[in-house]
């Protein structure tokens, strides 16, 4: 696939407005206050992996209207001071798979939290283990379209609630620095990860890489790829839904959280990508940090010949020197036992 989107030169640039419902800053109050009502963890129990160097526990934590939300917690074999932590989002469709699978930031050092996606987990990898028990509403059968008409119905404002609150769970588990935290994320995970950076004020890093549900309304003029394809086919039966399904996204676009946003952030983009257009992408860096008045720390790295797997092992080295340049060194405590 040849480049598709703007052209670089008007990508480094491109700052569009975008239309943020009034309430966008109470809806997400009002959830994530509903959220805390109750102690966030539930239980950590030891968890087999296999790995002599690397131990893990089976985390459940509970997430949007209480529900249980399974993760894996893992983090250097014979480390007992405190850790700088890493909560990673997974891609779309994919669950928190096998307990062995993510080791590329445990061995880098830091503590590691895997959230599992809830009702996902069936289309790659190895499976999830959190189901939604309010995927009911009306909409398509993937994520993407569940409960598209009603924002208090859709399935993106309990998953961004979940990810709120493994941010929570990860700062109440032993060893870890709660100061020193950090969100990641690869597509729908960078999309999970930029909306944490700006519902989470306190957040110590942001790295986000090809952020899905980014410039939504750009993207679905775009690309008729999955997830963003989901919700046009869905649109494409449901004709006078339109107007309902965008107000709804505009409570769970990404722009709007990276203006609110203050941690310093990491980006990276395909220029060739056709699932999360580049355009979005810069519309999130670019306006990234405008309304919290710090001046945020920011940097992105674009590949100019690449698709949706963005710069891969590349942009993974990147994100490792560049978050130990960010984080420091923090205090003793013990791990969970």
């Amino acid at each position: 696939m040849p480049a598709f989107d703007l052209p670089m030169r008007e990508l480094e640039r491109y700052r569009p407005e975008v239309q943020e419902p009034p309430d966008f800053d109470g809806f997400w109050r009002d959830t994530l206050k509903e959220a805390a009502q109750t102690d966030v963890l539930v239980s950590v129990r030891t968890a087999e992996n296999g790995l002599r160097l690397t131990r893990t526990w089976d985390v459940t934590f509970r997430g949007f209207a209480g529900d249980p939300v399974r993760a894996w917690y893992s983090r250097p074999a014979g480390v007992g001071e405190s850790l700088p932590a890493v909560v990673e989002y997974a891609g779309y469709g994919r669950g928190r798979g096998l307990p062995h699978e993510r080791l590329t930031w445990v061995n880098a050092g830091y503590a590691h939290l895997l959230m599992d996606n809830r009702g996902q987990g069936d289309q790659y990898g190895n499976g999830g283990a959190t189901p939604d028990p309010h995927a009911s509403a009306p909409g398509g059968p993937g994520p993407a379209a569940r409960g598209l008409l009603d924002p208090r119905d859709y399935h993106y404002r309990r998953l961004i609630t979940d990810a709120v609150r493994a941010v929570a769970a990860v700062r109440a588990l032993p060893g870890v620095d709660a100061s020193r935290v950090a969100a990641v994320g690869n597509s729908q995970g960078g999309g999970l990860a930029l909306a944490v950076a700006g519902l989470v004020p306190d957040l110590a890093a942001a790295l986000v890489t090809a952020p899905f549900l980014c410039g939504i309304r750009r993207a679905l003029d775009l690309t008729d790829a999955s997830p963003y394809g989901e919700i046009s086919a869905y649109l494409s039966v449901h004709r006078g839904a339109q107007e309902a399904a965008y107000r709804t996204l505009a409570y769970m676009e990404g722009v709007s959280f990276a203006r609110r946003a203050a941690a310093p952030a990491h980006f990276g983009v395909g220029l060739r990508d056709t699932v999360c257009p580049p355009s979005g992408v810069y519309a999130a860096f670019n306006r990234y940090g405008e309304l919290t008045g710090v001046n945020p720390r920011k940097e992105i790295h674009a590949y100019p010949y690449n698709g949706h797997e963005g710069g891969d092992a590349v942009q993974v080295r990147r994100q490792l020197d560049w978050l130990g340049g960010v984080l420091e060194p923090g205090s003793a405590s013990s791990p969970p036992e």
